[in-house]
Formats: structure tokens, sequence, C-alpha cells
């Protein structure tokens, strides 16, 4: 039986921290608007894909959406962050 939490397992396969690996889980489940998936969804679904780098939160829901593993409306896509340029 594995004995692994959700956020061990991102955690352990993308070499990040646990805490981030919690959050990243928590972000997943805020990009849909009312049904929250659980965690272990979204890591199996995420072993299943065979990724080589994390992709961002509301992508991973917008994968979990579109390939019906999470068929529950998704919240709006946050914008995307851009750094100004040097202004010195």
């Amino acid at each position: 039986m594995d004995t692994h939490k959700p956020f061990e397992k991102i955690a352990s396969r993308f070499q990040i921290s646990q805490e981030s690996a919690k959050f990243f889980l928590g972000r997943v489940q805020k990009s849909f608007k009312t049904e929250k998936p659980p965690h272990k969804l979204i890591v199996d679904f995420l072993e299943a894909q065979e990724l080589e780098y994390l992709l961002t939160p509301y992508e991973l829901a917008a994968m979990l959406n579109e390939s019906g593993a999470w068929p529950h409306a998704l919240v709006t896509e946050p914008p995307a962050i851009v750094d100004d340029e040097d202004l010195y």
C-alpha cells in the first residue's frame, strides 16, 4: 500500500519543496469554481501525463477539465505575470 501523501509525490518527482507541492495542489483546486478535485486525482492524472516539468496550476486544471478527468467549470485564467523592463 502506498503511504506517500500526494504532495510528497509531487515534491519528489519535480524536486520542489513539500510546501511548494502543497501550494501547487491547492492552486489547482482553486482553479475550479465550485467542485474541487481531490489531491489524489490530481496526482494520479499528473503521473499519467509523464510530464518532464511542472505546469502552472491553471494549465494542469485545464488539462484535467479538457480530458474529462474532472469536468467541472474553471475560474477565469489568471493574468500572466510579466516583468517590467529595467528603467535604468
